[in-house]
């Protein structure tokens, strides 16, 4: 009997099968690009083309946790409005309702179990990261909660313009109904649908052949994430180091301010200079506070490269999970085989066992030879069902990966450009502060 072969999913021809053979993964349909026709037919049914979303409000709120202890958590208000009423020119009030973080952590814990090929949209981070030293970390800071409300807005609508996940009913309800939702999420079961971090470690480690596209795409998220960590640390130093420049100019104002009142001539241009430096000086702040949703951004590229591995994880887990089938197959011809012929190719328990307590009858080896066929025969029908999952989990990834790129380069382009705006309309407001400063002095 041949030995069957475990090529990584989509990486074989299934022309080159033998007949009678469990089929081997072969090259799946190319997926479809995310601008065809099905990719149009569902964006069409897309649920923020039929809702509005807004995280409008949030709210500090003291309760007991699970352990009956009192605790401090913040949350937040989910507003949605059909968008029929409003194009017909009604303007009913929104439904609402208010949800915790660990609520969204829920729903996203959901979302990765049960769409294992997806992409799926990050949370914003639950403990600020990369904050420069004037920046507080405290995660019930007021100006961090108002950011986390942000992201929290954004990954619901990420979510409900995706083509899969705006489709899913966990999430309708999640928007729609407050009371038993928990409840109906764990009924789902999707806990026992997500693979332990141990398992696919072992996955990592273990599997054979492993499909290159997903090595690669496994190693760019790992770069990706160490580009944008590098970046956010630069511009926390950038950060610290502009808002002591800023602030020194106060400086400015102050010596201006004292100098003016023993001056008669040069007084009011010394005052009026002195004035321009303290606005500058003071402007810092809201640069600093418009610099921190640009962050904001990048860190959901930096930790959307955590999901991009998430499917590489599974497919690696499934790969492993072929391979295993394979090899075990293999074991049961060759012990199938052996009875068969009489013979034992290589040392066993089996062949010791023989030896010193003589050979099986030919009913005993014609029992166990059916037994094998019946096992081998399932293990063909299961090999198959293993093909046929990998090359459909292979299909759909990939039509999700080409879709999460578009969306990367246009967001990181746009969030890059926005920034470099920002900056230059900042040295210009300092140019004008020194400009003004100028004619101050000139008018002395």
């Amino acid at each position: 009997m041949e030995r069957p072969e475990a090529e990584p999913f989509g990486a074989g021809s299934p022309d080159s099968l033998p007949e009678d053979e469990p089929e081997s993964p072969g090259s799946p349909a190319p997926p479809e690009e995310p601008g065809g026709a099905a990719a149009d037919t569902m964006m069409d049914d897309c649920l923020l083309k039929k809702i509005e979303i807004n995280v409008s409000e949030a709210e500090k709120r003291t309760g007991r946790n699970a352990m009956n202890m009192q605790e401090t958590y913040t949350a937040y208000l989910i507003e949605t409005r059909a968008v029929e009423s409003q194009t017909e020119g009604q303007c009913s009030p929104p439904d609402s309702l208010w949800r915790r973080y660990s609520e969204f952590e829920l729903l996203r814990n959901y979302m990765l179990a049960t769409y294992s090929h997806i992409v799926v949209p990050p949370l914003p981070e639950k403990r600020a990261e990369f904050v420069w030293h004037k920046l507080s970390a405290d995660n019930m800071d007021p100006d961090f909660v108002e950011r986390r409300r942000i992201g929290l807005e954004n990954y619901l609508l990420r979510v409900a313009s995706h083509p899969v996940l705006c489709q899913d009913k966990i999430f309708y309800s999640f928007l729609t109904q407050e009371g038993g939702w928990k409840e109906m999420v764990n009924e789902t079961g999707f806990q026992l649908k997500a693979d332990s971090r141990l398992k696919a470690l072992n996955a990592t480690f273990r599997v054979k052949n492993p499909d290159k596209r997903f090595t690669e795409l496994k190693h760019y998220s790992d770069e990706l994430q160490s580009v944008i960590s590098h970046l956010l640390r630069v511009r926390a130093r950038v950060a610290d180091r502009l808002y002591g420049v800023y602030k020194v100019h106060g400086n400015y104002g102050r010596v201006f301010s004292e100098w003016s009142a023993i001056e008669k001539e040069m007084g009011d241009g010394l005052q009026s200079a002195g004035h321009h430096m303290d606005v500058y000086a003071a402007s810092i702040d809201d640069i600093l506070e418009e610099e921190e949703h640009y962050a904001d951004q990048l860190k959901e590229y930096l930790f959307y490269a955590e999901a991009l591995r998430a499917v590489c994880r599974k497919h690696e887990l499934m790969q492993y999970d072929l391979e295993m089938a394979v090899q075990d197959l293999t074991c049961k011809k060759q012990q199938c085989e052996e009875l068969a012929t009489g013979t034992v190719r290589t040392f066993s328990l089996k062949g010791m066992t023989s030896k010193l307590f003589g050979q099986e009858t030919p009913e005993q080896r014609e029992a166990k030879i059916k037994v094998l066929e019946e096992q081998i025969h399932d293990g063909e029908q299961q090999l198959k069902v293993k093909n046929l999952e990998g090359r459909d989990f292979v299909k759909s990834a990939w039509t999700d990966i080409e879709r999460f790129k578009e969306q990367k380069n246009h967001d990181l382009k746009e969030a890059l450009i926005n920034y470099a705006v920002m900056q230059i309309s900042m040295c210009k407001k300092g140019i004008q502060v020194w400009t003004n400063a100028k004619e101050c002095f000139s008018k002395m």
